[in-house]
């Protein structure tokens, strides 16, 4: 290598925004041979630049880790770890580092490697040392780049992460309030039936404790607790001579209490982001047989939600009091259900009823069996 007398010796400039030690220019030059490490030290040290030293890869990574460096000029061929080799863990120890790679022999295959492992630029000795300048200023402006564009990516993740968490309280509040909407249809519309009254909040709170004791995922459980709190929404369609009717209802009559599944679905159609709580209020009333309504699914067909508050819905319905019957005892309830479990019930949801019913955590009771 030899140096030109005409090459410029500029100062070297502190760049925006570093302050203390981290502005100064540190530099490691890596080769196993002392004479290059001499020469390539001593014209870096002449440029301003604090130049340091190792005679091979894994010392070249112990510098890494004491020191923070700007740049590593480091040879390719060294026995033990080679140059290429070097590359990869030197970024895992600090990814802003700028590497460049020195070696005597033209080997594209090994350049391209090194340059795919995140080598800046890859220079044949010997190299003039203006070259040498050149190549270092190039790299440490690619650096600079580098680092910026990280930083302006950081601030684009952070925006990003800040929008959609005010996006996320944004539809929580909008789900809180259509919620609400619908809640006080059906407060009204209970608020006309001393046997109905309280009956969603019921239904809503002993459907959260099943889904909690058949382990399900908070989400889940809490979309359980939304379906059972709006899922009868759509009696406000039925007529109210029917729902109150002290004696037994005809196929015709029926055919009309079945409806208020397809009213509240319609109801509740634009509520879209309230996502699977939807579905289990529409399967609250499909039977594990395929005899329920209003698809007659079957077992793995509907919706663990709305396995759950069929369950939910035939408890309360059987130990509320109605106009036209007394309620029966918790005991004899779960009797009764377990006759129909496989039919009416799945055999996993009544196991996980059972269960709560016989801890005595908050129970809720629903309407009709049928209704």
């Amino acid at each position: 290598m030899t140096e030109t007398s005409t090459l410029p010796n500029p100062r070297v400039q502190r760049p925006s925004g570093m302050s203390g030690d981290e502005w100064v220019k540190r530099m490691l030059v890596v080769d196993d041979e002392e004479t290059i490490r001499l020469a390539l030290g001593k014209f870096l040290k002449s440029r301003g630049y604090d130049v340091h030293t190792a005679e091979s890869g894994p010392a070249a990574l112990e510098h890494l880790e004491r020191n923070r460096f700007v740049l590593m000029l480091c040879d390719v061929r060294m026995p033990g770890m080679s140059g290429v080799e070097v590359v990869p863990k030197a970024l895992e120890i600090d990814p802003d580092l700028a590497i460049m790679m020195l070696t005597a022999v033209n080997d594209a295959p090994t350049a391209t490697e090194a340059l795919s492992r995140g080598a800046y630029d890859y220079l044949m000795k010997p190299i003039e040392l203006v070259d040498l300048q050149q190549a270092v200023e190039r790299a440490l402006h690619k650096r600079e780049l580098a680092i910026e564009q990280r930083k302006v990516e950081r601030l684009i993740r952070e925006e990003v992460a800040l929008r959609t968490a005010e996006l996320e309280r944004e539809k929580g509040a909008l789900r809180g309030l259509t919620v609400n909407i619908v809640e006080t249809l059906i407060n009204a519309m209970e608020a006309k039936d001393i046997y109905l009254r309280g009956h969603s909040q019921r239904v809503a709170a002993l459907g959260a404790s099943i889904a909690d004791q058949l382990g399900l995922d908070p989400d889940t459980v809490e979309n359980v607790r939304l379906a059972g709190r709006i899922h009868d929404v759509g009696k406000i369609g039925i007529r109210e001579e029917i729902l109150n009717k002290p004696g037994k209802l005809t196929p015709e009559e029926f055919a009309h209490i079945k409806d208020h599944v397809r009213i509240g679905m319609e109801i509740l159609a634009p509520l879209k982001h309230i996502g699977e709580a939807l579905r289990f209020v529409h399967d609250h009333h499909e039977h594990h047989d395929g005899t329920g309504y209003p698809r007659s699914l079957k077992d793995e067909q509907i919706s663990i939600g709305g396995k759950i508050l069929a369950a939910a819905d035939a408890f309360d319905a059987l130990t509320s009091k109605r106009a036209y019957r007394e309620p029966l005892t918790q005991e004899d309830t779960l009797r009764l259900l377990e006759q129909h479990v496989n039919r009416l019930l799945d055999p996993r949801i009544f196991a996980a009823l059972k269960s709560v019913v016989g801890r005595g955590a908050s129970i809720v009771f629903l309407d009709e069996i049928e209704g």
